[in-house]
């Protein structure tokens, strides 16, 4: 039942992507815009019905056929299988994992939520600031660390999201992982 409810929820959201040909990405023609949405709903599809990997664990993000992995796995195995699993996918030219390795899977209750905070109050940060397209940056945050993925049109975008998120009370330490988007 979880599991087609991912999956739907999945392709759902592509779905709703593509659909509106996001303007945002004034580098793609609004078929690339679709067919790198479908790519990454494919993706997230075989990440769900891949037994190793925790799919809810992974953001997946595709610019030009390349997809790139993003978030926090429990460990190296299903690192390595997320690659395995997203270079399966037909048409996916490239595989940019930036997945990290929890030094403890097992969080409690409180720096969940703590985290959750940290996330929520990054991602506020990212909307505020005018240089910033937040709604193309996925934030995660594992026991204070924050992990910033996706793809940006700029050096000086990656560069400030990265000092936004380090401007946020509690965080202690930034992954920058955005990708520059290549015109």
């Amino acid at each position: 039942m979880k599991l087609g409810f991912l999956k739907l929820t999945a392709i759902v959201g592509v779905l709703a992507v593509a659909s509106a040909c996001s303007a945002t990405r004034t580098q793609q023609s609004a078929g690339e815009v679709i067919d790198d949405s479908v790519l990454t709903s494919k993706v997230k599809v075989a990440l769900i019905d891949d037994p190793t990997t925790k799919a809810g664990q992974i953001n997946v993000e595709t610019y030009r056929g390349v997809v790139q992995l993003g978030g926090f796995v429990d460990n190296a195995q299903q690192k390595a299988q997320a690659t395995k699993v997203a270079r399966s996918v037909t048409g996916v030219k490239e595989v940019r994992n930036d997945l990290l390795i929890s030094t403890k899977p097992h969080a409690t209750t409180g720096q969940d939520i703590d985290d959750s905070a940290l996330t929520t109050s990054v991602k506020a940060k990212l909307m505020d600031d005018t240089t910033t397209k937040a709604y193309e940056i996925n934030v995660g945050t594992q026991k204070g660390v924050v992990q910033l993925t996706g793809f940006v049109d700029s050096t000086t975008m990656k560069a400030r999201a990265g000092e936004l998120a380090r401007s946020v009370d509690g965080v202690k330490d930034v992954r920058n992982d955005l990708e520059i988007r290549q015109k």
